[in-house]
């Protein structure tokens, strides 16, 4: 876990044996992180996930390829020219948890310009999304709605 304003502060003894094996500077090391490169999913059924992310939230395919050997599609999808998806088939996957919430992936979020514009896109869709919140800490609203395999996905008004 990285600190904000410094270094990972550790114990003293831990601290000590890192001096000795890496040297002063391994104390003031973080992994530099340029940015997210992508999120990968499991679809349950591929051409229903492939329709939902190209025709109704939009993503272009940058790149589809089935490997025989798995018996499994790969799709690489863009949104505004920027790679953000990889979505996977397998056969038979096991249902995610998502209600109760369960650890690990929490959802996805996207931002929008308008959330009534991007709600009422939504339903003309039949997708029903959540009751519209307001962000208690940036007075933002958001809302949820799943995708075909029940993955919440957050629209975040900017």
């Amino acid at each position: 876990m990285a600190v904000k304003n410094g270094p990972l502060k550790r114990d003293e003894n831990t601290q000590k044996n890192y001096v000795l094996q890496f040297g002063a500077d391994f104390l003031h090391y973080s992994m530099k992180i340029e940015k997210l490169h992508h999120i990968a999913l499991i679809c349950s059924d591929y051409e229903k996930s492939k329709q939902f992310y190209t025709d109704v939230l939009g993503f272009t395919i940058e790149q589809e390829v089935f490997r025989a050997e798995r018996k499994s599609y790969k799709l690489d999808l863009s949104l505004n020219g920027q790679y953000l998806i990889e979505l996977f088939s397998f056969p038979d996957p096991p249902a995610r948890i998502t209600k109760p919430e369960a650890t690990g992936l929490r959802h996805i979020a996207f931002s929008v310009r308008d959330i009534a514009e991007t709600i009422n896109y939504l339903q003309s869709k039949n997708i029903v999304p959540e009751p519209v919140r307001v962000d208690e800490f940036t007075g933002k609203k958001f809302t949820f709605f799943a995708d075909p395999d029940s993955l919440p996905i957050e629209v975040y008004e900017l």
